[in-house]
Order: C-alpha cells, then sequence, then structure tokens
C-alpha cells in the first residue's frame, strides 16, 4: 500500500534505494544491467519489454510480447493502424494487468508516410491517478 505524505503518493518499494526492483531498458550500460530503483521505473520498463517483444521470440513462453513488428509490415492503412492500437491493448491487458491505458493514440506521420507514431499514456492499478507516457516511433519496414 502507498504511503501518503500529503499530495505525493510513495510505495514502500521506492523507499530503500539500495535494492534493486528490476531492470531497464536498454538492458546493458557499460558491461551492466541497468537496474530500476522505482515501482514507476520498472512498470515502464514491464510495457516496453511487452510491446517491443515478437510473439513466439521468449523461450517456453511462446504467446508473451505482441505482434507489433509483423503488424508493421503491413501497409500503412485506417485499418492497420487499428490493429495496433488493438494490439497494444490486447498486450497490456493480457501481460500486464495492472497497467490501465487511459490514452492511445497510433498515428502515420504527416512529414514521413513511412512513420508510425504511437503516444501510451497509462497509469497503475496502484496509483490510478499517477499518469506517465510513453511514445514510441516505428518505421514501417524496419
Amino acid at each position: 500500500m502507498p504511503v501518503n505524505n500529503s499530495d505525493i503518493s510513495i510505495n514502500p518499494l521506492d523507499l530503500n534505494k539500495n535494492i534493486a526492483i528490476g531492470v531497464v531498458f536498454p538492458l546493458m550500460n557499460g558491461g551492466n544491467f541497468q537496474q530500476s530503483l522505482t515501482i514507476k521505473e520498472q512498470v515502464k520498463s514491464n510495457i516496453i519489454n511487452v510491446l517491443l517483444t515478437e510473439k513466439g521470440e521468449r523461450i517456453f513462453q511462446p504467446n508473451f510480447g505482441s505482434n507489433l513488428k509483423s503488424l508493421l509490415f503491413e501497409q500503412i492503412t485506417p485499418t492497420s493502424l487499428e490493429n495496433v492500437e488493438n494490439d497494444i491493448r490486447i498486450s497490456l491487458s493480457t501481460w500486464l494487468p495492472y497497467v490501465n491505458v487511459n490514452n492511445l493514440v497510433v498515428v502515420q506521420d504527416d512529414r514521413n508516410p513511412n512513420l508510425v507514431l504511437t503516444s501510451l499514456e497509462y497509469s497503475t492499478t496502484l496509483e490510478p491517478e499517477s499518469l506517465d507516457t510513453i511514445t514510441f516511433t516505428f518505421e514501417v519496414g524496419e
């Protein structure tokens, strides 16, 4: 349960900076794994991990991840953009049920028709009022 000090909500796991909660992306920094020291930082890493892992890529968990890479090889149409949005929502609800998708925008870049821009605003069930955003830029055919 988070500790509330006026308007600040602090998870007890975030109080001890000597204990890592997990790893962040990119995984390696100078030959060492980068560690996440807060719940917020780890949630962001978990989202990136799920969305950038292609289904079938993870050994012993062939259904883990998303279909984004295969969807982004398709011709960009309103339907394909909707498929990307649906895949993000389904992947997150399946693998990270504690993540609330508050707003998700998937659009084709006006200046470069080979780019798909995504913006994901999310919160967690632990702290539903604390919003964070992740943006991705995918180049089609990459």
